[in-house]
C-alpha cells in the first residue's frame, strides 16, 4: 500500500472515529454513517493534505469526477488528482 493510500485511510478513519485498521479498500463510506459535516471535513482534509481541489459536485450521485463511494475509490481519485497536478 502506498504512503498516499495509508494517509487517506488515516484521514477517513479519523473522520469516522475508527482505527485505520478497521478500514479496507472495499469499505463503503455509506457503511461508516458519516454525516454531511464529516463528509465536508473529509474533503477539506484531503484537499489540504494533498494540495488538491476536489470537484464541487464530488458527492453528487452519478458524478464520475471524484468518487466518494468507497475507501478504494477515494484513494484512486486522490492519486489521480495528485498525478494531474504533477504533470
Amino acid at each position: 500500500m502506498t504512503q498516499t493510500a495509508q494517509t487517506i485511510i488515516g484521514i477517513i478513519a479519523e473522520k469516522a472515529l475508527l482505527e485505520p485498521g478497521d478500514l479496507t479498500i472495499d469499505t463503503r463510506l455509506e457503511a461508516l454513517a458519516l454525516d454531511s459535516l464529516a463528509m465536508v471535513e473529509l474533503v477539506f482534509a484531503l484537499e489540504e493534505t494533498f494540495d488538491i481541489s476536489v470537484p464541487f459536485n464530488a458527492n453528487d450521485p452519478g458524478t464520475d469526477d471524484f468518487d466518494l463511494s468507497s475507501v478504494g475509490a477515494i484513494i484512486r481519485a486522490v492519486e489521480g488528482l495528485v498525478s494531474q497536478k504533477a504533470a
